[in-house]
């Protein structure tokens, strides 16, 4: 039997470039469908970091995290409010090329949805938004989950779709029901196009606004990962020596 489809965990982390295109996407099926998503958060950070360094939790604002933080705080009232939130801060980096993950630019962007630039204060204030972080990404990973956009119907998790121009009106509802095929296979696994060099050049161009804007650098899997004009560029382990770097 395939199983309820009519509402959708959707965990992102508000750095990944990948979940923001996804999250447009998903908006638009919920435009035309009535879907129910409930926003759930991941952590790259924590996924992604380096043996002796420390836990995002143990910082007092560190870019992602922090800026979920603030998204618990404000779904513990509203899942509309984290709703706008997240499109907010997600635009800013992605399309705009702000920098939504330092605390002034999140106290403006607060402001500028009628929410209150305190909670980001609040949120660092407040040790229990760490445990909701936590928790969230804690079920990615026991489910076997190591990235974004990350889907749960029910018990049944999904990685992706993983999309760059995400489509909208009824092709959007084209590939909602080809996602949503998934579910009723449980033994099916993988189905991945592979990204030739003119796509990771097309994908480099689209995420030119967060690119320039990231005070970090791309990590996939262990290793560190440059988006060039060449492409996508291995640089080196995810733990190398920066400090000689330009």
């Amino acid at each position: 039997m395939r199983p309820d489809v009519s509402s959708v965990d959707f965990h992102f982390d508000p750095l990944c470039p990948y979940a923001y295109q996804t999250s447009k996407w998903i908006r638009s099926v919920r435009e035309q469908n009535g879907l129910d998503i409930s926003w759930r958060f991941f952590s790259l950070e924590e996924i992604n970091r380096v043996e002796g360094k420390k836990h995002p939790w143990e910082r007092d604002w560190t870019f992602g995290w922090s800026l979920m933080r603030i998204g618990a705080l404000l779904r513990r009232t509203s899942m509309g409010d984290l709703d706008r939130w997240y499109e907010r801060i997600g635009r800013a980096l992605h399309e705009e090329g702000l920098r939504p993950h330092r605390p002034e630019v999140a106290r403006e962007l607060l402001v500028e949805l009628g929410l209150d630039p305190g909670l980001v204060d609040e949120s660092i204030a407040d040790t229990t938004t760490n445990d909701e972080v936590l928790a969230d990404h804690q079920r990615v990973v026991d489910a076997a989950g190591y990235g974004v956009p990350t889907l749960f119907f029910g018990e049944h998790c999904l990685f992706g779709p993983v999309l760059v121009d995400p489509p909208d009106g009824a092709a959007a509802l084209r590939l909602w029901d080809a996602v949503t095929a998934w579910v009723e296979f449980p033994d099916l696994f993988e189905l991945q196009q592979p990204k030739t060099r003119e796509m990771e050049q097309r994908i480099t161009r689209v995420f030119e606004p967060y690119l320039n804007a990231r005070d970090w650098v791309s990590i996939n899997r262990g290793e560190e990962i440059a988006f060039t004009e060449d492409g996508f560029q291995r640089v080196g382990p995810a733990d190398r020596d920066r400090s000689e770097d330009s």
